[in-house]
């Protein structure tokens, strides 16, 4: 009766029906048969790849090309090239953009932000090559720098004609593991996306010659709607009569962030519930632990300094994931450190590590690190030691 019942779990998950899915993914230790072309799951923080389906084949994106656009107007900003407050001026060739739009007209300004909410909610074209333009000059300049980013993010079956997705070109074209590796660069480095990509339902104000009007953003991503045992973050749909449906979701839960990617999936229903199959398989199979309360340090030695020792921090706090099932309460840690450190050195010097081990194999490692400079002992610091070890022996 239980195998009867979970079978019949699986056939209303391929189905999409979203009320089943949690106890499905329960049921199962194996992940679904998923009906999209290919797939990929990874855990954001290791760049981990659970699960794979034809994850190598290059295949037309659709709009969650626009995670790469994301990634380089993220970059601009942290770099101060350009600025949340920023007014872009809409050209005539962002307003003749078609497919999903927000209608904007040539002239009309808006700001970066609002333009980031366009993009992400409602995934506009025209959104996307004004800030291709804005940033870069042109959008074929723009579509260089996310080709040349992608080569970077070792990104190798994936090449970009166009900034939003749009073109149906054959050279226009990336993998379900590339689709990944945008979006863990996106989301890693970049986490204050989720402001916007988890955004339902919001209006913008478009101000033109022919005056003032209100305009719904309504967000492509479904998921956040459906019924899940994870936190949903984002990130992006896609889909064209080439691409298929496309959907690149990010969740989290427990301190686990996972990205899935469905390229070509038959129908606009199936990519989510297939992705929500995906995460749910995920958060089944993935652990994570946290050291919060490593051992207290100890001043160290200070040879030919200033000061006689110098203060110990941890340069981080060490997290793992596990993927197999084990029992992270046997993690272990080991710490090395130097006998002591010769004057002169910097804030920040390495003074050893902490190491992490999980049944005798190593997991990671922290690094331990001056809390602060010293200096190096001069003629006045060696006659106040001498001083001080003169009152302390009479005292």
């Amino acid at each position: 009766m239980r195998k009867l019942i979970a079978f019949l779990m699986v056939l209303l998950v391929m189905l999409g029906h979203p009320d089943v899915l949690s106890y499905a993914a329960e049921e199962q230790s194996v992940p679904v048969t998923l009906t999209s072309e290919a797939a990929v799951l990874m855990e954001a923080q290791t760049g981990t790849v659970l699960y794979e389906k034809n994850p190598d084949v290059r295949m037309c994106p659709a709009s969650i090309t626009k995670i790469m656009t994301l990634v380089l107007i993220y970059e601009a900003m942290e770099s101060g090239k350009i600025k949340l407050d920023d007014q872009v001026v809409t050209s005539a060739h962002a307003k003749s953009m078609g497919g999903s739009q927000v209608f904007l007209e040539e002239g009309e300004v808006q700001t970066v932000e609002t333009l980031i909410k366009c993009i992400v909610i409602a995934s506009g074209n025209d959104a996307s090559v004004a800030m291709a333009e804005y940033i870069a000059g042109s959008e074929d300049a723009f579509v260089a720098m996310m080709n040349d980013r992608a080569a970077e993010l070792g990104m190798d079956g994936t090449h970009f004609v166009d900034c939003c997705g749009l073109t149906d070109s054959d050279e226009h074209y990336t993998t379900a593991k590339d689709v990944a590796l945008m979006a863990r660069e996106l989301i890693v480095h970049y986490p204050q996306i989720s402001q916007y990509s988890t955004i339902w339902m919001e209006n913008i104000t478009h101000v033109t010659s022919k005056g003032s009007s209100e305009f719904g953003l309504a967000n492509t991503n479904k998921l956040l709607k459906m019924a899940n045992n994870f936190e949903v973050t984002g990130l992006k749909t896609g889909s064209t009569s080439k691409a298929g449906y496309c959907f690149c979701a990010t969740a989290r839960k427990d301190n686990i962030n996972l990205i899935a990617v469905v390229m070509d999936a038959p129908d606009y229903k199936i990519r989510f519930s297939e992705a929500q199959q995906l995460l749910n398989y995920g958060y089944s199979n993935c652990q994570y632990y946290e050291d919060q309360n490593p051992p207290k340090l100890d001043a160290l030695p200070v040879r030919r300094g200033a000061d006689d020792y110098v203060v110990l921090n941890y340069g981080g706090i060490f997290s793992y994931v596990s993927f197999n099932g084990e029992d992270l309460s046997a993690i272990t840690s080991k710490i090395t450190l130097a006998n002591e450190l010769t004057a002169p050195f910097e804030s920040g010097t390495k003074a050893g590590n902490i190491e992490y081990y999980l049944n005798g194999s190593p997991i990671g490692q922290v690094d331990i690190i001056t809390a602060e400079g010293v200096g190096k002992a001069g003629f006045k610091d060696y006659l106040l030691k001498i001083y001080k070890n003169f009152m302390s022996f009479n005292g």
